[in-house]
């Protein structure tokens, strides 16, 4: 009798899992993370960029101008509500920071400059060991990153930066 119960209770719950959602391709990614500009001008696109990710508090941490590539970071504190009530453990890892890290490749495209730039985001515990890692793929983010790209290299047209 139980096991009479049991089975439609189970096979209604499964029925009630919604799917997840469909994984992006990589052509996909690409498309979010690509924006062309109507300039040879490749330098000042690279400052462009690097304005963005600035005024967004990333730390620029390499920048090379000759091959285009530049990558960044921004560290902020990953509370947890265990730290928040209890204090910092020293014996159990909790998250301690989330970095949100960037890396961009910059180059000249026929009449264009291309920009390809990717974020992710790493969590780390106290230890300093990653705990996380998840690749950002919001296309909102893309957009607002580059709405600020956009301005940036209009300015730089204007002679205005």
């Amino acid at each position: 009798m139980k096991k009479s119960l049991f089975l439609p209770l189970v096979l209604l719950l499964g029925a009630c899992m919604s799917a997840p959602p469909p994984q992006k391709t990589q052509l996909e990614i690409r498309e979010l993370q690509t924006r062309s500009y109507d300039t040879k001008d490749v330098k000042m696109v690279i400052k462009a960029v690097m304005h963005a990710l600035q005024d967004d508090n990333f730390m620029i941490k390499q920048a090379n101008v000759e091959l285009g590539l530049l990558t960044a970071q921004k560290e902020v504190e990953a509370g947890s509500s265990f730290t928040v009530f209890f204090g910092r453990s020293t014996d159990q890892r909790v998250p301690n920071n989330a970095i949100t890290e960037a890396s961009a490749n910059i180059s000249e495209f026929g009449d264009q400059t291309r920009v390809r730039i990717n974020f992710q985001y790493k969590v780390v515990d106290n230890y300093g060991v990653t705990m996380e890692v998840e690749r950002i793929e919001k296309a909102e983010f893309y957009q607002q990153f580059f709405s600020k790209v956009d301005k940036a290299v209009f300015l730089g047209k204007e002679n205005m930066q």
